[in-house]
Protein backbone atom coordinates (compact mmCIF):
# COMPACT_ATOMS: atom_id res chain seq x y z
CA UNK A 1 0.00 0.00 0.00
CA UNK A 2 1.25 3.44 -0.95
CA UNK A 3 0.71 5.75 2.06
CA UNK A 4 -0.14 8.69 -0.21
CA UNK A 5 -2.49 6.88 -2.58
CA UNK A 6 -3.90 3.77 -0.90
CA UNK A 7 -3.90 5.16 2.62
CA UNK A 8 -6.67 3.40 4.60
CA UNK A 9 -7.68 6.74 6.14
CA UNK A 10 -8.33 8.05 2.61
CA UNK A 11 -10.17 4.90 1.54
CA UNK A 12 -12.51 5.18 4.53
CA UNK A 13 -12.57 9.00 4.43
CA UNK A 14 -11.58 9.26 8.09
CA UNK A 15 -9.16 11.48 10.05
CA UNK A 16 -6.11 10.02 11.81
CA UNK A 17 -7.96 10.53 15.11
CA UNK A 18 -10.71 8.03 14.19
CA UNK A 19 -11.61 5.54 16.90
CA UNK A 20 -12.21 1.84 16.30
CA UNK A 21 -15.95 2.55 16.55
CA UNK A 22 -15.62 5.25 13.85
CA UNK A 23 -13.75 2.79 11.63
CA UNK A 24 -16.37 0.06 12.06
CA UNK A 25 -19.26 2.46 11.46
CA UNK A 26 -17.72 4.09 8.37
CA UNK A 27 -16.74 0.72 6.89
CA UNK A 28 -20.28 -0.62 7.24
CA UNK A 29 -21.72 2.56 5.77
CA UNK A 30 -19.38 2.51 2.75
CA UNK A 31 -19.94 -1.20 2.12
CA UNK A 32 -23.72 -0.68 2.15
CA UNK A 33 -23.47 2.30 -0.18
CA UNK A 34 -21.17 0.38 -2.56
CA UNK A 35 -23.65 -2.51 -2.53
CA UNK A 36 -26.39 -0.07 -3.58
CA UNK A 37 -24.15 1.20 -6.38
CA UNK A 38 -24.12 4.83 -5.26
CA UNK A 39 -21.71 6.79 -7.45
CA UNK A 40 -20.52 9.13 -4.69
CA UNK A 41 -18.66 6.33 -2.88
CA UNK A 42 -17.07 4.62 -5.87
CA UNK A 43 -14.05 6.92 -5.58
CA UNK A 44 -12.08 8.45 -2.74
CA UNK A 45 -9.89 11.51 -2.56
CA UNK A 46 -6.13 11.14 -2.34
CA UNK A 47 -3.28 13.66 -2.65
CA UNK A 48 -2.81 12.41 -6.22
CA UNK A 49 -6.47 12.83 -7.17
CA UNK A 50 -9.55 10.60 -7.08
CA UNK A 51 -8.96 6.83 -6.80
CA UNK A 52 -11.45 3.97 -7.27
CA UNK A 53 -12.95 2.50 -4.07
CA UNK A 54 -14.01 -1.15 -3.98
CA UNK A 55 -15.51 -3.37 -1.31
CA UNK A 56 -12.19 -5.24 -1.07
CA UNK A 57 -10.33 -1.99 -0.46
CA UNK A 58 -12.80 -0.94 2.23
CA UNK A 59 -12.40 -4.28 4.03
CA UNK A 60 -8.60 -4.14 3.72
CA UNK A 61 -8.54 -0.55 5.01
CA UNK A 62 -10.74 -1.52 7.96
CA UNK A 63 -8.45 -4.41 8.91
CA UNK A 64 -5.36 -2.21 8.60
CA UNK A 65 -6.73 0.57 10.79
CA UNK A 66 -7.96 -1.82 13.47
CA UNK A 67 -4.42 -3.22 13.84
CA UNK A 68 -2.44 -0.64 15.91
CA UNK A 69 0.95 -1.65 14.50
CA UNK A 70 -0.18 -1.40 10.88
CA UNK A 71 -2.25 1.75 11.48
CA UNK A 72 0.75 3.69 12.77
CA UNK A 73 2.47 3.54 9.38
CA UNK A 74 -0.40 5.50 7.77
CA UNK A 75 -1.28 8.05 10.46
CA UNK A 76 1.48 10.50 9.50
CA UNK A 77 0.24 10.65 5.91
CA UNK A 78 -3.46 10.96 6.79
CA UNK A 79 -3.24 14.75 7.08
CA UNK A 80 -2.02 15.20 3.49
CA UNK A 81 -4.38 17.37 1.43
CA UNK A 82 -6.78 15.41 -0.74
CA UNK A 83 -8.06 16.40 -4.18
CA UNK A 84 -11.44 15.40 -5.62
CA UNK A 85 -14.56 16.64 -7.35
CA UNK A 86 -17.64 14.95 -5.90
CA UNK A 87 -20.36 17.24 -7.29
CA UNK A 88 -21.09 14.96 -10.26
CA UNK A 89 -21.06 11.84 -8.09
CA UNK A 90 -23.59 13.28 -5.62
CA UNK A 91 -25.87 14.31 -8.50
CA UNK A 92 -25.60 10.78 -9.94
CA UNK A 93 -26.62 9.35 -6.55
CA UNK A 94 -29.79 11.44 -6.59
CA UNK A 95 -30.71 9.96 -9.96
CA UNK A 96 -29.84 6.42 -8.79
CA UNK A 97 -31.99 6.74 -5.69
CA UNK A 98 -34.87 8.17 -7.69
CA UNK A 99 -34.71 5.28 -10.14
CA UNK A 100 -34.40 2.77 -7.30
CA UNK A 101 -37.69 4.08 -5.93
CA UNK A 102 -39.32 3.74 -9.39
CA UNK A 103 -40.14 7.43 -9.51
CA UNK A 104 -39.83 9.15 -12.84
CA UNK A 105 -40.03 12.94 -13.24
Amino acid sequence: MDPLVDNPFFVLDLPATATSMDIERQSKKLLAMLELGLASVTTYASPLGPRPRTTDEVRRAQQTLLDPARRLAFEAFAAAPRHTDRVEAVAADAVDITHALWWRP
